[in-house]
């Protein structure tokens, strides 16, 4: 039931984030609801910086390694034209040694904020999920829907037929087909289905409830008014589209400026955030293609993504771009005060601070070694000096073949070959025993 919005995602990262990020939506909605404010809009708007609050750290963490990197840049552009034009195997090594000599020595990694990005990914998706999803998250409102669903549900296929010609079911074809789309087997997954349904619908696919089923058009008008006043934030009905909204003003300029209002501060404050945060280096500073190329890419998208952000937001529920306005305005602010948190920082401290704790991890890690090999030296140099400089024999080895000479001497007869090779070496060892004594 993986693909069921209302029955909580199960994706391997991304369902136990949102089940966590969904356990704070309902506390915050539950809070809101004590004290007489129970508004989802506004849920979303503590909801949405509560995370990003969570998330500073991270963030400061990210353009810290961002200062660092444009003091660090004019090196690694020397490193790279000091091996410009060289595509061997070892000088291509020896490049990309010396790059990490350099990241180390700035106490950052080469993979720079690619961790923090990665960490930070599956919450936000997870947060959009939930935001996307209110009643799969947040009991108090999934109980809205308990009675226009159980009358629902009593109409069998034909509510289901109905519900199929809805423009806010488009994305729930699958949960139709499904096996477990069954009304007497799995009754929990066709209601789960229809308030997924219900939760995305327009205010003239409600209508078309009552149309088809007078019979429920009381528990209709409740469920809508209850839902509505939810939904409602500073007059707008954050559960329509803007482009829906715009589409049924009947002339109301009024209303038509409220629903640009979402879309047009989502753009203008995702722009303004960019803008805000700490520029990567210039062309000049880089001396790389690849580097240049991928700043450029960077450049277009940071005046592309604030448009697509305004289009995505006409035509998804409002709840959605006013999640994006809410986190745009608050990174806004916590840019502005994290730069300036971040030119109060003596980056030249840092990076020596980075420089010594490095030293001394070298220093750790090299000392056992050159220890381990300074002890075979030692040993080498102590075996070959207790052998024999033309025998290559050490001195027990060359005292064990004495002893067997003398051995085979005594049972050889005097007047034999061996007897006199005997001799002959007998001789030889007291000469030399004679010349040791005497130096």
């Amino acid at each position: 039931m993986s693909g069921v919005l209302l029955t909580k995602s199960s994706s391997f990262i991304i369902g136990p984030v949102s089940s966590l990020l969904g356990y704070l939506m309902s506390a915050i909605f539950y809070v809101l609801e004590k004290i007489g404010l129970p508004n989802i809009g506004l849920s979303i708007i503590i909801f949405t910086i509560v995370i990003y609050l969570c998330l500073l750290p991270l963030t400061i963490k990210q353009q810290k390694f961002s200062k660092l990197q444009a003091k660090m840049s004019p090196e690694l552009k020397a490193i790279q034209k000091k091996y410009e034009g060289k595509r061997d195997n070892d000088s291509i090594m020896a490049m990309n040694e010396e790059q990490r000599a350099v990241y180390k020595k700035y106490g950052v990694s080469p993979s720079g904020s690619c961790i923090q990005l990665l960490i930070q990914l599956p919450i936000l998706w997870a947060l959009y999920r939930v935001i996307y999803n209110i009643p799969a998250y947040v009991p108090a409102v999934k109980e809205i829907f308990t009675d226009l669903v159980d009358g629902l549900f009593a109409k069998g296929e034909a509510a289901t037929e109905l519900f199929k010609g809805f423009q806010s079911a488009v994305n729930f074809t699958k949960q139709f087909e499904s096996e477990s789309y069954n009304f007497t087997e799995n009754a929990e997954f066709v209601k789960n289905t229809f308030i997924d349904v219900l939760n995305k619908s327009s205010t003239s696919e409600w209508y078309a409830i009552s149309d088809k089923f007078s019979d429920l058009t009381s528990v209709v008008d409740t469920t809508y008014k209850q839902f509505s006043e939810l939904n409602n934030f500073l007059g707008l009905n954050i559960g329509n589209s803007p482009w829906y909204t715009i589409q049924n003003a009947d002339g109301k300029i009024a209303i038509i400026i409220g629903a640009c209002v979402i879309p047009v501060l989502a753009a203008l404050f995702q722009f303004l955030s960019v803008k805000l945060m700490p520029q990567a280096p210039t062309q000049e500073s880089t001396g790389s293609e690849t580097a240049d190329s991928m700043m450029q890419s960077m450049k277009m998208m940071n005046y592309t993504m604030p448009l697509m952000s305004a289009f995505f937001c006409f035509t998804l529920p409002a709840g959605v771009g006013l999640y994006w306005v809410a986190g745009s305005v608050f990174r806004c602010i916590q840019q502005v005060v994290i730069n300036r948190y971040i030119d109060k920082i003596d980056f030249d401290e840092v990076i020596r601070k980075n420089q010594e704790k490095e030293a001394k991890k070298v220093k750790k890690d090299v000392a056992p070694n050159v220890l381990l090999q300074n002890a075979n030296i030692r040993t080498k140099a102590e075996e070959s000096t207790s052998k024999n400089s033309n025998t290559g024999l050490s001195k027990k080895e060359k005292e064990a073949l004495i002893e067997a000479a003398k051995a085979k001497n005594a049972k050889a007869g005097s007047g034999s070959l061996a007897s006199k090779v005997n001799m002959v070496s007998d001789y030889n060892n007291k000469s030399n025993a004679k010349n040791n004594d005497e130096n």
